[in-house]
């Protein structure tokens, strides 16, 4: 599992006909699930992102978590995180899960951030979605379950 974290001032995700999902501060995470993801890295890398300490603190460090702020997640599912772009010119996404694994492991990843208290917000599972990020740092880094 790969979830690429940025830190955000504010996010929303637009989809056509529904009403846009925002959050203020906190966590824009771009979730992609690997065909070999078990409901144990869903628990790993929410952990991870939760209490991975890149807020700042009062003299400017990052040393407070999502948690720690009070803050909320905007969680997107993005295969073309496992878009392998070594040979050729066209990614290939043979180490992405199969559609049906990926939403049920990106609907477990939203229930267990929301269990651990964190508001979230979602865009919707294989639909086209447009994206804004307000990037504060600008943090982005990257979490992977498996080497």
């Amino acid at each position: 599992m790969r979830a690429l974290l940025q830190r955000v001032s504010r996010s929303t995700v637009r989809l056509e006909n529904l009403p846009d999902a925002s959050i203020g501060i906190g966590l824009c995470i771009l979730l992609g699930v690997g065909k070999q993801d078990t409901p144990e890295d869903v628990d790993y890398v929410a952990d991870k992102c939760v209490n991975l300490r890149i807020f700042e603190d009062d003299q400017g460090k990052m040393n407070r978590s999502l948690l720690d702020i009070g803050g909320e997640a905007l969680i997107i599912s993005q295969f073309t995180l496992y878009g392998d772009t070594r040979k050729g010119r066209r990614p290939g996404f043979s180490d992405a899960a199969l559609p049906d694994d990926a939403e049920r492991l990106y609907g477990r990843f939203v229930e267990v951030i929301q269990q651990k208290g964190i508001p979230v917000q979602t865009g919707r599972f294989g639909e086209h979605m447009r994206v804004e990020i307000h990037n504060n740092g600008p943090v982005t880094l990257m979490v992977e379950s498996r080497p």
